[in-house]
């Protein structure tokens, strides 16, 4: 019997060349690509590979991270600057573009990092970074967890004492002047264990920044920055969230996890979380979820080697794409809606489904 449906489409094409697992990947927005689309890509061996995507090759390949993971990357919205945080150590840095292709190491380190940072975007008092902070100390060893990655170091930064620290935090940077804006941790009843994944954003109607993290014991919390306070909390997985995405258009989010649910949640006019649906999946293991630009469909990136796509407003799975021979860590869109997906078998997928309109 013929099959109901086509089998999806392959790749469009596949970047090789990391000789390393791709944890994280970035689309160089249009305006700072100069005609020439660009994907960063951050690596296990601690390589951030910067591609064209007329030439499909490397362009230029920087190593800052002494080896170590490269877990999240973003370039700065004002200018043709990279920051990049690494996983163990938890160093901080960022890369800045010449007048040509070449990029200029400049470094800065913020202590004890974890769970994968977020823009809020432009606002009145610049760009905000976000990331997770675990300052736990066990015989004055930091331990932390980004996507269930182990962080940690031997070394104490000169001058801080964060041996009297034992709680887990967030901390609010301003950026470019990297100033540390505030600190966020949990009431000291409250256990919801690491910060996992961070979602930072700034409604229309408000130039308050608002925090959305995803934590170890499977809550989703929204955080008011400015007044320093949870607004609202919500248990939505059995498992740690291992990533998030909001659509503050539609004001939801979704959310995935190391189990088998992806929960979609609404935020209301009280700032309270609500959750509005779960999907379950075949297989446990979200790494991460993210929502096209133009709020159409959504993708996720699976430890079952496999990128599936669903409308974003009815949750109806339209594409299971299984090329990968191994765990996918990482899914993003292009503003044109091209789709890539990195994974342990160190190879990028570059799909193209579904066109933006």
């Amino acid at each position: 019997m013929a099959a109901l449906f086509p089998p999806p489409p392959g790749p469009r094409f596949v970047l090789r060349g990391t000789q390393s697992a791709v944890n994280t990947l970035h689309f160089c927005p249009p305006s700072q690509a100069a005609g020439n689309p660009l994907l960063f890509s951050g690596s296990q061996n601690g390589l951030v590979h910067i591609w064209s995507l007329q030439t499909r090759r490397i362009v230029t390949t920087l190593n800052g991270h002494g080896g170590q993971g490269v877990i999240w990357l973003k370039t700065l919205p004002q200018g043709h600057q990279l920051l990049r945080v690494e996983t163990c150590g938890c160093a901080c840095g960022t890369w800045r573009r010449a007048g040509t292709p070449s990029w200029t190491q400049f470094s800065w380190t913020v202590w004890a990092s974890a769970g994968a940072p977020s823009w809020s975007g432009d606002s009145s008092a610049g760009c905000l970074l976000c990331q997770g902070r675990a300052a736990t100390r066990i015989s004055h060893h930091p331990v932390g967890r980004v996507r269930a990655q182990g962080v940690g170091s031997d070394e104490q930064p000169k001058g801080r004492d964060y041996a009297l620290i034992q709680t887990l935090r967030v901390q609010i940077l301003e950026m470019p002047s990297k100033t540390s804006v505030c600190t966020l941790k949990p009431e000291a009843d409250a256990r919801p264990g690491m910060p996992m994944c961070l979602g930072l954003w700034q409604t229309n109607s408000s130039l308050r920044p608002l925090l959305l993290a995803g934590y170890e014991d499977g809550s989703v919390t929204l955080w008011d920055i400015s007044e320093r306070k949870v607004c609202s909390q919500i248990t939505c997985h059995e498992e740690p969230v291992m990533g998030l995405d909001f659509d503050s258009q539609k004001a939801k989010g979704i959310s995935g996890s190391a189990g088998k649910v992806l929960a979609v949640w609404s935020l209301d006019d009280q700032q309270s979380l609500q959750v509005k649906k779960t999907h379950e999946l075949t297989n446990p293991g979200i790494a991460e979820v993210t929502i096209r630009p133009d709020h159409k469909i959504l993708a996720t990136a699976g430890w079952d080697h496999r990128i599936r796509v669903f409308h974003w407003r009815t949750m109806k799975p339209l594409a299971v794409l299984a090329f990968h021979s191994a765990p996918v860590y990482c899914v993003a869109f292009a503003a044109d809606g091209l789709l890539a997906a990195g994974s342990k078998d160190q190879r990028i997928s570059i799909w193209s489904l579904y066109p933006c309109p």
